[in-house]
Order: structure tokens, then C-alpha cells, then sequence
């Protein structure tokens, strides 16, 4: 395991002039400088973003959802950005991101507008608008004529281009996005070290909160304000109790009471600092656990622990998924299941960043046949859980790949359950 030198970690969530913390034009200036490092080695001209994090991670807009496709960002092999989006957000940003000066008023041709529009016509003019708003901006930068690449494979998108004789690339620019994301820079890491030290501010909240007579909703609910109060964006995430614990509830959280002698667990999942985005288990149990409880307690630590210490640079995801649980550990006979990849989302390890689950991604279930390498630098959580008689326990923790190990970057205690009082 890596360990922190003197001074190094969480620092506070605001600019001050007193001590370097995140550097936001640093953060903006190197995720650029990678993609189109990516670019300028391929074959490609340019690339077409549609895809949110993409976007976000060239321009530094700050994609918080929307009617899909009304926004999208062209960096060319010359390191030219022009960025398309609604006219109130093309506006606002032409004021707040001088970074940005090129700046267009979008036409959405996919998602939620064309599907809206409630005819063909109108869906194929949609497209076919927004190839040209792009096609003209390669005439001006010069790279009409050479091929594009694009995240978002929209066959009828497709076409429009190649009517303008644009050679579009389907594959290539996603292949260079998640290659210019899959290891993080020193402000992306800690950004991901802040969201931890914010997602903890919601585990205290919850153990303020949770108690029998309370419900689930209740408790959540609290926590996800002490989240946003925080700093945070929650986009997702819950709570859930009791006998929902085990198999997970598909509702997630419920309006259901706690009970005394319950387990508790908090995924905080898609709670987002700067855009990057958390993922973070703890188990809690109101009143003194069972021994069952215990157990199964140190069984998913344990597991998870297990993963960690055999994740370094150069290791490869097939090796390191061995040590997830076997078809005992995964309880198969229970969930009649015969397959490792019938288990997802039971016991793995996902990469971190803008989106939820980036590369690199160790799973029983795919990993043994289809392996990569592990790079410092790369961001992921680590995943495990165990029943314990009729409820159950996950555990998960944040981690950096360094040059000698993992850093953890979560710090809610977690050799044993997080005991409740009532």
C-alpha cells in the first residue's frame, strides 16, 4: 500500500492565495494537452464529442445533463476547440470560460428533441443541420478533407456527414478518449480525493440520522443534503436496510422503517466534485451486530483487501480478479446462477473519473479472458459484499494505482462494521 507523505491529502474545497490545491486551469490545460496528444498521433483530423464526459474533458464545461446532443465539441489536430450548445448555455459560457473561443449555438440531432419532434422529417432535418453546423467549422479549420472521428456512432448522423463528403471514423476517437482517460492527472486524483472526503461528511450524517422509526427516504435524504451542502452534485446513489440489504433491493432506497438489529448500507455512487465521481460502500449496523454479522463482515473486508494488495502497475486484470470470491465465495448456488458474468456488480473493481465506470475494469466474469494491464496513475473502486443470514454487508474503497501498490483514498474506517448506538 502507498503511503501519504507528510502534508499530502485533502486540502479545502475553495480557491485561496495561500496554498496550492487544485489547480482548475492546470486540470483544464493537461486533460486537453492528452486528447489531443491522442489525436495528433492517429490518422484522424478531428474528433467529434458528443459524449458528456468527453466533452467535458476537452473543454471544461461543466455537463450537468440535458436534452441530449445539445451540446458537442470539435477539437481539431491543430488544437483548435469549437464547442456547440443551447443558446442560454452557448451564451453564458461565451461570458464565464474565456479558455473557449469559439463558441456556437447547437443543433440537437440526437436524443431527446428529435425523439420529441414526432415526425421523420423533422428528426432527419435535425441531423442533417447539425452535420452542417459541424461540416462548415471543419472548412474553417482545414480539416474537411481529411477523415473525423466520432464518439457517438449514430448511423442516420453518420450519413449526413458522408453526404458532405466528410470520411467519418466510428471506432477510433472513443479508443483515443478512453486512452487519454484511463490514467489521471494530479488534479484529477484529487479531485476524486476530495469527493471521498465529501462522501465521508455523508456517512456521518447518516449515523446522526439512522435509528429505528426512521425510514430509509428519511435517512437518505439527510445525507444527500449534507452531500450538496458539502459541495456536491448527487446524480445518484442510495440507502437501503434490513432485509433489503440482501439480495439489493431494485428500488434501491425505500420508504421502509429501521428496525433494531438491522444492517444498513450507503453506496454513495455518482456524487461528483469538479465532475468526477465517487463510489464508496459502508455498512452500518443499528445496535451491537450479530456474530453472522461480524462474519460476513470481514469475509467482504477481507476479499476487498485481498483485490488491493495485488493491484499495482504492470499486474494484469486477469490475475488480480482471482482474488475476488470463487462460485462459494459469490453464493452461485443461491442465485442459480452458472456463469461468473450472471454476477454483476457483486464483486469487482470499475474504474473512476468523469463517468462512474471508466478503464480499467476486474470482474471474474470478463477479466480471465480478456485482460489489460494496470498503469499508475489509474483511478478505480473496489467492490465486495457478503449475506449474513437474511441481510447483508458491501464494503468498497477509492483507490489510486501508484508506483508501488494502491493509495486509498477513502477513510471511513473500515476494519469492522460502523456500530449505530439506539
Amino acid at each position: 500500500m502507498y503511503e501519504r507523505s507528510y502534508m499530502e491529502g485533502t486540502r479545502g474545497t475553495m480557491a485561496v492565495d495561500w496554498e496550492e490545491r487544485i489547480d482548475m486551469q492546470r486540470l483544464r490545460r493537461e486533460r486537453k494537452e492528452r486528447a489531443l496528444d491522442r489525436l495528433q498521433d492517429s490518422e484522424l483530423g478531428s474528433m467529434l464529442l458528443i459524449d458528456d464526459p468527453n466533452v467535458r474533458y476537452v473543454t471544461g464545461l461543466a455537463m450537468t445533463g440535458g436534452s441530449g446532443a445539445d451540446h458537442y465539441t470539435l477539437l481539431t489536430e491543430d488544437g483548435h476547440v469549437v464547442h456547440w450548445d443551447t443558446a442560454d448555455h452557448a451564451s453564458n459560457q461565451r461570458f464565464n470560460c474565456p479558455w473557449l473561443e469559439d463558441i456556437r449555438y447547437a443543433c440537437p440531432g440526437l436524443g431527446n428533441v428529435p425523439r420529441a419532434s414526432g415526425r421523420a422529417s423533422a428528426r432527419d432535418w435535425l441531423k442533417d443541420r447539425m452535420a452542417e453546423t459541424v461540416h462548415t467549422a471543419m472548412e474553417e479549420y482545414g480539416v474537411a478533407t481529411e477523415p473525423m472521428g466520432i464518439d457517438v456512432a449514430n448511423a442516420a448522423l453518420v450519413e449526413k456527414f458522408e453526404d458532405r463528403g466528410v470520411d467519418v471514423d466510428t471506432a477510433t476517437a472513443t479508443e483515443l478518449m478512453l486512452d487519454a482517460r484511463k490514467t489521471k492527472t494530479r488534479d484529477e486524483i484529487e479531485c476524486l480525493r476530495q469527493v471521498a472526503a465529501i462522501c465521508e461528511g455523508g456517512f456521518q450524517a447518516i449515523t446522526e440520522s439512522a435509528a429505528p422509526g426512521t425510514r430509509e427516504s428519511e435517512v437518505w435524504g439527510d445525507a444527500v443534503r449534507e452531500l450538496w451542502q458539502l459541495g456536491a452534485m448527487v446524480q445518484g446513489g442510495y440507502l437501503t436496510s434490513g432485509p433489503n440489504t440482501w439480495p439489493k433491493h431494485q428500488a434501491n432506497t425505500t420508504d421502509r422503517v429501521i428496525r433494531p438489529g438491522d444492517l444498513v448500507y450507503a453506496d454513495f455512487y455518482n456524487v461528483g466534485f469538479i465532475g468526477y465521481r465517487s463510489c464508496y460502500y459502508r455498512t452500518f449496523s443499528v445496535g451491537q451486530p450479530t456474530e453472522a454479522q461480524r462474519d460476513a463482515y470481514e469475509r467482504a473486508r477481507d476479499d476487498l483487501y485481498d483485490v488491493l494488495a495485488r493491484i499495482e502497475p504492470g499486474a494484469t486484470t486477469d490475475e488480480i480478479c482471482e482474488g475476488f470470491p470463487d462460485e462459494d465465495g459469490e453464493h452461485m448456488d443461491w442465485y442459480g446462477a452458472e456463469e461468473f458474468w450472471e454476477m454483476t456488480t457483486n464483486h469487482w473493481a470499475h474504474g473512476l473519473g468523469l463517468q462512474l465506470y471508466e478503464v480499467p475494469l476486474i470482474w471474474r466474469g470478463l477479466s480471465p479472458d480478456h485482460p489489460i494491464e494496470i498503469e499508475e496513475g489509474m483511478t478505480m473502486a473496489v467492490e465486495t459484499m457478503q449475506p449474513a443470514d437474511r441481510q447483508g454487508v458491501r464494503v468498497e474503497e477509492m483507490v489510486v494505482v501508484r508506483e508501488n501498490g494502491v493509495e486509498v483514498l477513502s477513510q471511513w474506517p473500515v476494519e469492522e462494521i460502523t456500530r449505530i448506538p439506539h
